[in-house]
């Protein structure tokens, strides 16, 4: 089974594969070689996370920005009879 592109797995799934190959490489079991490949992969996971999480808070960011232009804080509306 091929593996898939950081970059096109959801963030979660990055993530559940991060901590396994972190538990993998703290087990100590595993070849030189084989650790090399799973401390690549956990780079490449990684950095696909951090621009999700990047993008995500760009994202509330900007809808903040136009919350705050459209919304009245609760203190200001007037008082239902």
């Amino acid at each position: 089974m091929a593996t898939k592109k950081p970059e096109n797995m959801d963030f979660e799934s990055a993530l559940a594969e991060l901590e396994s190959l972190v538990n993998q490489l703290e087990e100590g079991d595993l070849s030189l070689e084989q650790s090399l490949k799973s401390f690549e992969r956990g780079v490449q996971l990684v950095r696909a996370g951090q621009q999700r999480l990047s993008q995500a808070e760009q994202q509330v960011q900007i809808l903040l920005q136009q919350d705050t232009e459209q919304l009245t804080p609760f203190a200001n509306l007037p008082e239902a009879q």
